[in-house]
C-alpha cells in the first residue's frame, strides 16, 4: 500500500515538474538580478549581469484616447439592435446614466463582471459616409511585447481594421497588421496568415481574413496580433529554444524594434454587417464595441534595470549599471568614462551587462604607476588623475606643473607612438563600454 502510494507521488510530481519545464523552459533566462556580490582573489566585488523587468499587464498604465472624441455612443441616449436578429432591438446607451453608459475606460477594467462591461461606438446612422474610429493607446514609455495583442468585440467583430504602432510617441506611424472580410477588396493585399511567415519574411507586414469572416457570434469575439508565433519562428514551439530568439535580438534591432512600441493604434474602418448588405432601414445594427484590450509586455530598459516604477502617471526605469535615463539610455553624470551601450542577453542565463574591464595588464594599462583593480579602475598615484592615471593633478594649478609650489618634477612630453597608442586605445574605450566613472 504504501509503495503504490509512492509510485503514485512519483508519478504526480514528475507530471508537474514536467508541466512546469513546459511553461518555464530551462532555457529560458529570467533576468531578474542586476549584480550581485561575489569573492575574488582580491576580495569581495560585483558580478554584473543583463537585467530586465518582468512581464505585466501593460494596459493598466496606458492612457486612451478617441478620434473623433464625440465618437462613443449616448450623447444623445440611442438605442441600438442585435446584429444577427434587427428584431431585437433593447440595448440602450445613455451618458448620463452610470448603468447604460458605455465610456472608453470599460475596455481595460476587469473582465468577468455579469453583464459584461464595453465602451460602444455610436451607430452607423450617417451611412453611406464610412463609421471611422481610431483609439489610440499611449504609454509615454517604449514598451516591449512579450504576448499576443488580443482585443474582444462585444459587437462583430469589424470587417475592416488596421493595428498600428508607433516608435516615436505618436510622431509617425507604421502598420501592424491588417484585417479584412476580403484583403484584396479592402487593401488590395493578398491574404496571409502569421503561419506563412518565416523567419526571413517575419517582419512583413500581412494582411489576415482569419478574424473578419462571416456571422460573428458570442464565441468568436477576438482579434489577435500573434506575438508568440512569430517568437516561435526562432525559438521553436514551445518557446524552448531562447537562445536562438535572444541571439537576433541582440543582433538585430529592425528585428528588436519590431516587438517595441511606444503606442498602439487600433483604426476602426468598417463595422460587423453579417450580410453582404448593409440594412439602410435599420443602421442601429452597425456599431463598434469593445469589452476588453490585452497587451503584455515590458519596460524597455536595454537590460539594465529589473524593476519600472508608475509614478505621477509615468512609467520609468530604475537603472543599474551606472546608466539613467527613462530607459536607462545614457550614463549617469561623471560615469562617461566610456560610451554608453545596451546590455545583452547572452550567453544565457545571465547575459551580459557589457561592463567591459576599464584596465588590464596588457593594452589597457594603468599609466603613471597606477595599479588596475579587478579590472574595473586605476588606482592612481596621489598626483595623477583620470581613467588611466593619464591626467596630472597639477594641471589645474595657477602655477601648472613643474612649479615649486607643484612639487612635482616636469612632465616629459610623451613620444609620438606613446601619444598615438593612446589615442587609439581611447578611442577604442570610448566605444566599447558603458558607464565607468569619468575620473577616478
Amino acid at each position: 500500500m504504501h509503495f503504490q502510494l509512492a509510485l503514485t507521488l512519483q508519478a504526480i510530481w514528475t507530471a508537474v515538474c514536467h508541466a512546469a519545464m513546459q511553461h518555464y523552459p530551462a532555457a529560458w533566462g529570467h533576468y531578474d538580478v542586476c549584480k550581485s556580490q561575489v569573492y575574488s582573489e582580491d576580495g569581495l566585488t560585483w558580478d554584473y549581469m543583463a537585467c530586465q523587468p518582468e512581464a505585466a499587464d501593460m494596459t493598466q498604465y496606458l492612457k486612451v484616447s478617441l478620434d473623433p472624441p464625440n465618437i462613443t455612443c449616448g450623447d444623445p441616449p440611442e438605442t441600438y439592435c442585435a446584429l444577427e436578429n434587427p428584431y431585437m432591438c433593447n440595448n440602450e446607451c445613455d451618458a448620463s446614466t452610470e448603468e447604460l453608459a458605455h465610456p472608453p475606460e470599460l475596455m481595460f477594467d476587469i473582465e468577468g463582471r455579469n453583464p459584461t462591461t464595453f465602451w460602444q461606438s455610436s451607430s452607423w446612422k450617417k451611412y453611406p459616409k464610412p463609421l471611422l474610429v481610431n483609439i489610440t493607446l499611449s504609454w509615454h514609455k517604449t514598451i516591449e511585447l512579450t504576448d499576443d495583442i488580443v482585443l474582444t468585440f462585444e459587437s462583430g467583430r469589424p470587417e475592416q481594421m488596421v493595428l498600428e504602432k508607433s516608435l516615436d510617441y505618436g510622431r509617425t506611424w507604421q502598420p501592424y497588421q491588417f484585417y479584412a472580410t476580403d484583403c484584396l477588396d479592402a487593401f488590395t493585399m493578398e491574404p496571409k496568415t502569421v503561419q506563412d511567415l518565416t523567419q526571413h519574411t517575419l517582419l512583413d507586414i500581412i494582411c489576415t481574413e482569419d478574424y473578419s469572416r462571416g456571422y460573428v457570434w458570442k464565441y468568436d469575439k477576438t482579434v489577435r496580433f500573434e506575438i508568440k508565433d512569430r517568437f516561435a519562428l526562432f525559438a521553436g514551439p514551445r518557446l524552448h529554444n531562447m537562445a536562438s530568439l535572444y541571439g537576433q535580438l541582440d543582433t538585430t534591432k529592425k528585428l528588436r524594434d519590431f516587438f517595441t512600441i511606444t503606442d498602439l493604434r487600433i483604426r476602426l474602418l468598417r463595422p460587423a454587417t453579417g450580410a453582404t448588405m448593409v440594412d439602410e432601414n435599420n443602421l442601429s445594427r452597425y456599431f463598434y464595441a469593445i469589452s476588453d484590450i490585452k497587451v503584455h509586455g515590458r519596460c524597455k530598459c536595454n537590460l539594465h534595470a529589473n524593476s519600472c516604477v508608475y509614478d505621477k502617471e509615468k512609467l520609468s526605469c530604475e537603472c543599474e549599471h551606472n546608466t539613467t535615463g527613462p530607459d536607462c539610455g545614457r550614463c549617469k553624470i561623471n560615469y562617461q568614462g566610456r560610451a554608453w551601450s545596451a546590455g545583452s542577453y547572452l550567453p544565457i542565463p545571465k547575459g551580459t551587462a557589457n561592463i567591459s574591464p576599464v584596465c588590464d595588464d596588457e593594452l589597457l594599462r594603468c599609466q603613471n604607476g597606477g595599479v588596475c583593480v579587478n579590472n574595473a579602475r586605476c588606482n592612481c598615484p596621489p598626483e595623477y588623475s583620470g581613467l588611466l592615471c593619464e591626467k596630472s593633478r597639477c594641471d589645474s594649478e595657477a602655477a601648472g606643473c613643474g612649479s615649486r609650489e607643484s612639487g612635482q618634477p616636469p612632465l616629459t612630453p610623451p613620444s609620438p607612438c606613446g601619444l598615438l597608442t593612446l589615442l587609439l586605445l581611447g578611442s577604442a574605450l570610448l566605444r566599447e563600454a558603458p558607464c565607468w566613472p569619468a575620473a577616478l
